[in-house]
């Protein structure tokens, strides 16, 4: 329904989607959602492998070949995509711009949905400040422009080593190629997002993240590893140095992180939802704890209805 409603002329778009062995009703519900369409819409079943493709990277890599665009723009089907996406873009794929990024933010009405919203936007605006200071990070692969001319230079999905983290794949080897990339925080492209609905699930979705996050530059990661681990060592202060010295630490904490949440919502058109501060305080610690448990036992986790080691 959001495509429909794009600030675009449809004879100039098509619009490709992969039915990757759906045992639900997706193939009905798209088409009904499609009837009528003024553009291209094709349904393509995704039968076969792509040379090292898996999973989403093997139906993205036959969606690229069926493509006949000069563009190509990612979105998953969790994801509403505002009206001015497709313009908005276009307007940052300048010649030598290989791969646009744009903003994602999740929605849902319970406070546990809300709370990863505001790690969204808190996380990207933190990319923002890296990417603006000349230090690649990542693209997002549901809010995602890459040009047909820096994708092919990189030979497709099919001939990338294969990784769950298809995104950060690729914006490496567009990068590799030659090709620079824009990261815009802007209203124009905010995509709103179905939230995750259980803590296991959302344990399943950051531990694939943080295969992107193991391939950052080890600065970087150091930055990343002290901001997760705040609270063990704020529990470290409060033994030796006191509760106070610690309570005051965390007040720091919380106003620089209503300081960071209040522009990030802001720059994206948004209002901050301030009052979750102190519980985002236990989601993280939450989520930080269980993530590193995750990441330390043996498990597989599941993406896109697949189990991944």
């Amino acid at each position: 329904h959001s495509l429909r409603q794009l600030q675009y002329p449809p004879e100039q778009v098509e619009v490709l989607l992969g039915d990757d062995g759906s045992t639900d009703r997706t193939v009905a519900v798209a088409e009904e959602a499609m009837r009528g369409y003024a553009g291209t819409f094709r349904i393509l079943p995704i039968q076969g492998q792509l040379g090292q493709a898996r999973g989403k990277a093997n139906v993205l890599a036959h969606l690229a070949r069926a493509a006949t665009t000069a563009y190509f723009c990612v979105t998953d089907a969790d994801i509403a995509v505002p009206p001015t996406w497709l313009t908005g873009l276009l307007a940052h794929a300048r010649p030598g711009v290989g791969i646009v990024t744009g903003l994602t933010l999740v929605a849902g009405p319970r406070r546990f949905h809300r709370l990863q919203g505001l790690d969204w936007l808190l996380a990207l605006g933190l990319v923002q400040v890296v990417s603006d200071a000349g230090q690649p990070v990542t693209a997002m692969g549901n809010n995602m422009l890459v040009t047909r001319a820096a994708y092919e230079a990189t030979g497709g999905y099919e001939q990338l080593p294969f990784s769950v983290i298809e995104d950060y794949q690729l914006f490496r080897a567009v990068l590799d190629q030659g090709f620079t990339y824009r990261n815009v925080y802007r209203p124009e492209l905010l995509a709103e997002s179905l939230p995750i609905y259980t803590w296991g699930g959302l344990l399943h979705q950051r531990r694939r993240w943080l295969l992107g996050v193991e391939a950052l530059p080890g600065w970087l990661q150091a930055c990343l590893g002290l901001y997760g681990s705040f609270h063990y060592a704020l529990l470290a202060l409060g033994l030796l140095a006191g509760w106070p010295a610690a309570a005051g630490v965390w007040g720091l904490r919380l106003l620089g992180q209503g300081l960071l949440a209040h522009v990030c919502f802001r720059r994206a058109g948004r209002r901050a939802p301030l009052l979750l501060l102190p519980l985002f305080e236990l989601y993280t610690l939450a989520l930080s704890t269980g993530l590193l448990l995750f990441r330390v036992l043996p498990l597989r986790f599941v993406w896109k209805g697949r189990a991944y080691r």
